[in-house]
């Protein structure tokens, strides 16, 4: 198997988070210019949300999401960020270990630094803040549109009636 760097990992994420998406029928864009804090804009039908996409790394019986981004700057040098609600609406995640889309509401997210997704029950049988896998999959129970709360409502195109319910992706 080849060894991908943190970029290929993060264009399959997208990739394969975008198709789920519109395998469900909701629309899919992309932001024209690099430097956003959100991949991809999702409209569910009720608003657009503006959605982060994550690899997910298989760990024994969890996914581990790294919900931080590092970068260089010439003012402040090495600076490391994790995602808050100003910035982004869910946090989406693409698994190859369980070929699934997970999506997250920033609410439960804000400001960590990573996240577990649990995919079995744990050994001493733990169940307080466990946050199970299976809750978060994409389309189980339409959840961009039923879980989603609060900040959906960013601003889309101008006029908003602008925008169609076609299937169009702008280029990268």
């Amino acid at each position: 198997m080849v060894d991908l760097t943190p970029s290929q990992k993060g264009a399959i994420a997208e990739a394969e988070v975008a198709a789920a998406a519109i395998r469900l029928g909701l629309v899919v864009s992309r932001p024209l210019c690099e430097g956003a804090r959100y991949d991809l804009i999702i409209d569910n039908g009720h608003g657009v949300l503006r959605v982060q996409c994550k690899y997910a790394q298989h760990l024994g019986d969890v996914l581990s999401l790294r919900l931080r981004t590092n970068r260089h700057t010439p003012g402040r040098g090495y600076v490391s960020t994790s995602y808050r609600a100003e910035e982004v609406d869910a946090i989406a995640a693409y698994s190859p270990h369980t070929d699934r889309c997970y999506v997250i509401p920033i609410e439960r997210v804000n400001g960590r630094k990573n996240l577990f997704l649990r995919l079995a029950p744990p050994k001493n049988n733990q169940a307080l803040g466990i946050m199970w896998a299976a809750d978060y999959e994409l389309g189980a129970v339409a959840q961009l549109g039923e879980r989603l709360t609060g900040s959906q409502e960013a601003a889309g195109s101008s006029p908003a009636s602008s925008t169609t319910g076609e299937c169009t992706e702008t280029p990268a």
